[in-house]
């Protein structure tokens, strides 16, 4: 199996602070890998580093064979990435950010109009096509900017907290997407969260953050083999408060 993305030994410095420390793990193509730790645990860091954002003061990144430190270019045309902290233009409407987001990505005219057809249906967003993304409701904007964060059809996707704040129908709609877009094409999704219940249902493998350094790591049933816990909540716990 097709190892999409790879992270070794990556360490972060802020200051005298150690915000990440010797930081490995791989998530295969066809795979969703969630990445686990509390509040400060250097998870946001981590996957600042993995998409380019930020610099590691040691390690490095592979995203599909290509070097983030060394090749970034191309390792980030393989690579989406939705945070959290990210907005969507509030003047513009979802297919004027779909079109403008490919162009960035130098995605041809002819090619870029069919893609956003096709994220348009897949994420039934025709209601609400060409109305200003300032006045969509939480779960319409999340749609878009999921839609957004693949409209160049990259081969690794990492999703920081996609749910959060959503209802139920909302969630749903977006697990179910995840895991149809990792099984069905094949690609590689890291997926960031809090909510346990979510990893459980949708994770292959995960790896848990706790002070920086990645205390462990592999299958939900290994993790808790490990922990010496029957749930993935009190392994969760009892690993990170070590």
């Amino acid at each position: 199996m097709q190892q999409l993305i790879q992270a070794k030994g990556l360490s972060k410095y802020f200051g005298n602070f150690r915000a990440v420390h010797e930081v490995s793990f791989h998530v295969n193509a066809g795979e969703v890998y969630g990445l686990l730790g509390p509040n400060g645990a250097g998870k946001t860091t981590t996957l600042r580093m993995l998409a380019g954002i930020l610099q590691p003061a040691s390690g490095e990144v592979t995203m599909a064979e290509h070097s983030m430190v060394n090749d970034q270019i191309r390792a980030r045309k393989k690579l989406g990435f939705l945070t959290g902290d990210m907005d969507l233009y509030q003047r513009l409407n979802p297919v004027e950010v779909l079109k403008y987001f490919g162009q960035l990505y130098g995605m041809e005219k002819n090619a870029l109009a069919q893609r956003t057809e096709q994220l348009i249906e897949w994420f039934d967003i025709g209601d609400f096509k060409n109305k200003m993304c300032g006045k969509l409701s939480t779960g319409q904007k999340q749609r878009v900017s999921i839609a957004r964060t693949i409209v160049h059809d990259p081969m690794i996707v990492i999703l920081d907290e996609p749910t959060t704040g959503l209802d139920i129908m909302s969630s749903e709609f977006i697990l179910n997407f995840i895991h149809k877009m990792a099984k069905e094409q094949e690609k590689a999704v890291i997926f960031s969260t809090h909510n346990l219940t979510e990893v459980e249902r949708l994770c292959d493998r995960i790896g848990i953050i706790a002070k920086g350094e990645m205390i462990a790591t592999g299958s939900i049933e290994a993790v808790k083999e490990i922990a010496q816990q029957n749930d993935l909540a009190s392994a969760f716990f009892e690993l990170v408060t070590d």
